[in-house]
C-alpha cells in the first residue's frame, strides 16, 4: 500500500476514499482508529488515505482533480467573516 494523501481530519479521508472509490480504485484509510485515544490534543499526519502501488498512478490523478481546501487556499478563496478583527481595523 502506498500513501496517495495525507488527511487533516477522518471526514477529509473518507472524502477522498469514497472519490477513489468511485473511479473503482480499491482504498484503505490508515490511522483513523488512532484518533479516539487523544482527546484535545492536536495531532496531525495520522490520518492517510492508502492504495495499493498498481493503482497510485490513477489515484493520484483523482486526488489532483478533487477541489480540496488548504488552510491558505481557503482562507484567500473566501471573503472575511462580518465579526473579524480585520473588518474593524
Amino acid at each position: 500500500m502506498r500513501v496517495v494523501y495525507e488527511a487533516e481530519h477522518v471526514i477529509d479521508a473518507h472524502l477522498v476514499r469514497h472519490a477513489l472509490e468511485n473511479a473503482g480504485i480499491p482504498v484503505f484509510v490508515r490511522g483513523e482508529a488512532l484518533l479516539g485515544g487523544l482527546g484535545e490534543l492536536g495531532v496531525f499526519g495520522l490520518v492517510q488515505v492508502c492504495v495499493p502501488e498498481s493503482a497510485w498512478m490513477d489515484a493520484r490523478s483523482v486526488v489532483e482533480g478533487l477541489a480540496l481546501a488548504t488552510g491558505d487556499a481557503q482562507a484567500q478563496e473566501s471573503p472575511p467573516h462580518p465579526l473579524s478583527p480585520a473588518i474593524f481595523a
